[in-house]
């Protein structure tokens, strides 16, 4: 079961990416210092994923806390987090985050 995938732009639409509403509303939740160590994290994992545990340990922080950071970025599009068992599994969106890089830099894919 899926939890929070967030909300991507609609990339077909010419004007989606370029009006920078989009980006604007993801950017300040995924700002902080432990936010980014975090998106770091998922996306330097060598299975791609981690559970919230693993995470805390890595970040020095409680899993209430981590937890309460990854809600922020999945509400941003920028995570997806799955349930298994009696653990949470988390993995950053490579697509929303080349979304964002697109708002921030249209030239930087092309």
């Amino acid at each position: 079961m899926a939890i929070g995938s967030g909300i991507l732009p609609n990339t077909s639409h010419p004007t989606a990416l370029n009006s920078g509403s989009w980006g604007a509303r993801q950017l300040p939740r995924s700002c902080s210092p432990v936010r980014v160590k975090l998106m770091s994290l998922l996306l330097t994992s060598p299975d791609a994923q981690e559970n919230s545990g693993e995470l805390a340990a890595a970040v020095g922080l409680s899993e209430s806390t981590v937890s309460h950071h990854l809600s922020h970025l999945r509400k941003a599009g920028l995570v997806a987090s799955e349930r298994r068992g009696m653990n949470v599994v988390h993995r950053a969106r490579r697509d929303a985050l080349s979304a964002l890089c697109l708002v921030l830099d249209p030239n930087c894919c092309s």
